[in-house]
């Protein structure tokens, strides 16, 4: 019997890739996005009778509850909910409309916490069953080191770094591990619709690493494996930095 997993955002950037590996190593997912077109496109670029998609907008509670029943009552349980839904909106917190910062938290926090909750049964139903139970939350490089112009964003991934880490210990007595990614600047749509001159104002991606280049989906996905694993059986609450070293000290320009 194969692993099964919920997984938001998964159209495009981290939640595809994240989707595309887990096919590949014989789980189940149920692949969640805004829209019947993105989600049928990310069904058509994965190829998978595995891949099952479900167009949901996160913001909407009854919207998130109708997709974790439809699961549900085709899965039964579920071994991993994955949230990689976000957004991010650009600007001077003093200019911001309301609009976009509703958007970003309604999107990055909202979002990700009515998915936990409704899938939560699911999970549990698993860790019962002495089965495979993890959350694995997005979370950001922003969270720990905040940018200009990025307020808002940075605060709704520092709010997810601590819903993890609450949800980490109320979750603890159910056999439930729940654990955060804070990539730095990844190679995603997200991120490139966003670093064009007329789109970013003083916002700038953090750019290559230390280690020499930007991050590909592929590397966050290679944590998520681990946090999937057995051997991550007592890791718990953590916001794990997947950055090539961005955020640990301060390189000056040359």
């Amino acid at each position: 019997m194969s692993n099964t997993a919920v997984i938001t955002g998964a159209a495009s950037g981290i939640g595809l890739e994240a989707s595309r590996d887990l096919l590949e190593r014989g789980w189940t997912v149920y692949g969640l996005d805004l829209g019947v077109q993105a989600v049928a496109a990310a069904g058509e670029t994965l190829a998978s009778k595995n891949f099952h998609p479900l167009a949901c907008d996160v913001r909407s509670a009854d919207a998130v509850a109708g997709s974790m029943a439809a699961v549900g009552a085709k899965a039964g349980s579920i071994n991993a909910l994955i949230c990689s839904a976000g957004v991010l909106r650009l600007g001077p917190l003093s200019e911001m409309s309301v609009e976009d910062y509703d958007l970003v938290f309604n999107v990055n926090v909202r979002g990700l916490w009515l998915a936990t909750r409704e899938a939560m049964p699911m999970l549990r139903q698993a860790a019962d069953a002495g089965e495979l139970a993890r959350i694995i939350l997005m979370s950001s490089v922003s969270a720990l080191r905040p940018k200009i112009d990025s307020g808002a964003y940075s605060a709704s991934k520092a709010a997810v770094s601590q819903l993890t880490r609450v949800l980490a210990v109320e979750c603890a007595g159910h056999g439930i591990l729940v654990n955060a990614l804070a990539p730095g600047t990844v190679d995603t749509p997200m991120v490139n619709d966003k670093n064009k001159p007329e789109a970013r104002g003083n916002w700038r991606p953090s750019g290559p690493s230390p280690i020499g280049r930007i991050a590909q989906p592929s590397d966050i996905v290679k944590v998520m494996r681990f946090l999937l694993s057995e051997d991550a059986g007592y890791v718990t609450g953590a916001t794990i930095p997947v950055d090539g070293g961005t955020q640990a000290a301060f390189v000056p320009p040359r």
